[in-house]
């Protein structure tokens, strides 16, 4: 019978469902169909160009077709079926990583919380990067003139942060832990991957991605709730693209139309 942790305790979540080799190779699996390659492209792109020039980058697809943006939505979210899959077959609850909808309003609550804290430091350690020439200017919204523009990119922003939250931190971390790794190594593991996938945006993205993933993995290992942290991402992405559209034309070698 599972009975609950006490403070100070491991959660029984941490139970091995398998042996440390079995869930190593899972691990391996999932980041190779998800955001391992993802972290490969974006170091090759960092080393393609330079980073103090205004770049602009973008994060998002620029087809015009409606049906082919919600098949790059629809076939993005695999790697996160498949740790659901995963976590069934070992006999775990989703609430081992964190996604159990028990509590949606508090998720929500919580989430709209991280999102201005993380949104509001990561605002400050772009544009400090970009002024030191670390950093290219991101261009955070797709190509408008459609209806479906804004739906289908906020749509793109929850594919997004479902992927990331499930998979880096509330897969990885719970079973980095399972394997026997500390809490700080699977934290900082976490972290790492976060901010290597995000290279392409030059070293302040990778700085300011290290550290959400080092803050959104204390609270996960504090929380064991992930919705939150996928809740605060969306937030924080429809955030920047907002403030990107009112403020671009103030933005070094982006020209305003």
């Amino acid at each position: 019978m599972r009975t609950a942790a006490r403070p100070g305790q491991e959660p029984d979540s941490l139970a091995q469902p398998a042996s440390p080799r079995t869930l190593r190779e899972e691990v391996l699996i999932v980041l190779s169909l998800s955001l391992l390659a993802s972290a490969a492209y974006a170091i090759l792109d960092l080393l393609s160009a330079p980073v103090n020039r205004s770049v602009a980058v973008v994060v998002f697809s620029q087809s015009p077709q409606l049906a082919r943006q919600l098949l790059d939505v629809v076939f993005a979210l695999p790697p996160v079926w498949l740790v659901f899959y995963l976590v069934r077959r070992n006999g775990e609850l989703a609430s081992t990583i964190g996604m159990a909808l028990d509590r949606p309003a508090a998720d929500l609550a919580w989430g709209a919380v991280l999102a201005a804290l993380v949104g509001a430091a990561g605002i400050g350690v772009y544009l400090g990067a970009v002024q030191l020439g670390v950093n290219r200017i991101v261009v955070p919204v797709p190509p408008t003139g459609h209806w479906w523009t804004v739906p289908v990119f906020v749509l793109g922003a929850a594919q997004n942060a479902l992927l990331e939250e499930t998979v880096v931190v509330g897969y990885l971390v719970t079973r980095l832990r399972q394997i026997g790794w500390g809490a700080a190594y699977a934290i900082g593991a976490s972290a790492l991957l976060r901010g290597s996938y995000h290279l392409y945006q030059g070293w302040g993205g990778f700085a300011g991605n290290v550290a959400m993933g080092l803050f959104f993995g204390w609270i996960f290992l504090r929380w064991r709730r992930t919705w939150p942290l996928m809740i605060a991402h969306t937030l924080i992405d429809v955030g920047a693209a907002v403030l990107y559209i009112l403020f671009k034309s103030h933005l070094p070698g982006v020209v305003a139309g």
